[in-house]
């Protein structure tokens, strides 16, 4: 069934998405929210890998992509203490 039938689970899925953090490269270490539009834009010409982090990435390309970065901000989670 599409994402638009399960409002709560498209919800999730866009929170886990801006709160993930990037796991590799220069960036590693950001949520995924923060990473620069640039790097995004790299990704998409290139290729998002083929997993969820890459779903994840491709769903923030489009975020930044229609400026609705500032909107999802307030969405942020506390950064963890390790």
């Amino acid at each position: 069934m599409p994402l638009e039938e399960h409002p709560q689970k498209s919800q999730q899925e866009l929170i886990d998405a801006i709160n993930q953090v990037m796991p590799f490269g220069k960036y590693q270490g950001r949520r995924l929210l923060e990473l620069p539009e640039p790097y995004l834009v790299w990704f998409h010409k290139e290729g998002f890998p083929k997993n969820k982090l890459g779903r994840q990435l491709a769903l923030i390309y489009e975020v930044k992509l229609n400026g609705l970065e500032g909107m999802l901000k307030p969405l942020l989670k506390a950064k963890q203490a390790k």
